[in-house]
């Protein structure tokens, strides 16, 4: 099964493979909602579609509107595969055309071609799904107010110091407010990290990382389903696109080693945080730093570096349950 789904309704496709012959493809429209998945689950016994491991369903990445899909198949014991968005669309090759019915064939097909090699995406946790929206919603207001508090900085050169004083008395509210939300959302999050014996043993083992302190840890729990699939050290880094690859062809492409522009860019910011801090009070990190710099490495690069190892180490010591213990 393909699903596309948009925030008013989802359009949803079915493929039976019986002896290893395909049959055609019946297509559906439903509303995203509880009613909507009432009608799916109906229109999925109207076609004898098996509610277990000989199913496969792929969606893509939508943020939140893919939520209630998910919940009913976590229910349903249903193995669905929520796949990055880009990765999916470069499979399809070249493409004319789109509209919501074809996207879900194509993710159908997607679905047939690659059912032994994809993994189904964990089960949806409704409390790790509140600790990502706290999360989020923490970084969103973080964000209004560092905008704010630069927009009156920035005025104080070219205002009027009459017109300066009652904009800074107009934001005073709103930027105390917001702080104020932001310290009520972090105790939250602080609580369910506390309450919750899987995120506290895996936040204790990330905090043991030098670099990594308390906005990290919970990051990266929110971001790999709390390690729920296992991701190696490498994938961890690749993914926060601290991975120098190479860009060479024949005789005429001769690039330097680069990252990529592909990447979640929040997390990479956090590692590139982690690894400032190490630099400067981890002795091991430190010293690495000031050898290839004295090599003649340019920073950033050894910066990136720093970062990489950082990644490996944090997934190392979530995967092997045991505390980083620094090299003598």
């Amino acid at each position: 099964m393909g699903i596309d789904v948009s925030k008013p309704f989802f359009d949803a496709s079915l493929m039976a493979v019986v002896d290893h012959q395909k049959q055609p493809i019946d297509t559906a429209r439903f509303e995203n909602s509880t009613d909507g998945m009432k009608s799916f689950e109906k229109w999925l016994k109207t076609h004898n579609a098996p509610l277990d491991e000989n199913a496969l369903l792929v969606i893509e990445n939508t943020g939140i509107y893919h939520r209630i899909i998910w919940s009913f198949c976590s229910k349903k014991n249903l193995p669905i595969h929520i796949g990055n968005a880009a990765h999916i669309k470069w499979s399809f090759g070249i493409a004319r055309g789109k509209n919501d019915t074809i996207d879900s064939i194509r993710l159908c097909q997607y679905a047939q071609k690659h059912y032994d090699e994809i993994k189904a995406t964990p089960a949806l946790d409704p409390v790790l799904m509140q600790l990502k929206d706290l999360v989020t919603s923490r970084s969103n207001l973080l964000s209004q107010l560092t905008s704010n508090k630069t927009y009156l900085k920035e005025l104080k050169n070219v205002s009027d110091i009459t017109v300066q004083k009652h904009l800074e008395k107009a934001y005073k509210t709103a930027i105390e407010g917001i702080a104020k939300s932001i310290k009520s959302l972090e105790a939250l999050v602080a609580k369910i990290i506390a309450d919750n014996t899987a995120f506290k043993t895996n936040y204790n083992l990330l905090t043991t990382v030098p670099g990594i302190g308390h906005i990290t840890a919970v990051y990266l729990i929110c971001c790999t389903c709390n390690f729920a699939g296992k991701p190696s050290g490498k994938q961890l880094a690749c993914y926060a696109g601290v991975v120098p690859f190479e860009n060479k062809s024949g005789i005429s492409l001769k690039g330097k080693n680069r990252v990529h522009k592909m990447a979640n860019k929040d997390l990479k910011k956090l590692f590139h945080l982690c690894a400032l801090s190490a630099i400067q009070h981890c002795d091991e990190l430190k010293t690495y730093y000031n050898r290839k710099k004295d090599e003649g490495k340019h920073p950033m690069s050894i910066l990136n570096a720093v970062r990489n190892k950082i990644a490996l180490r944090a997934a190392a010591v979530v995967n092997k349950q045991t505390p980083y213990v620094e090299n003598a």
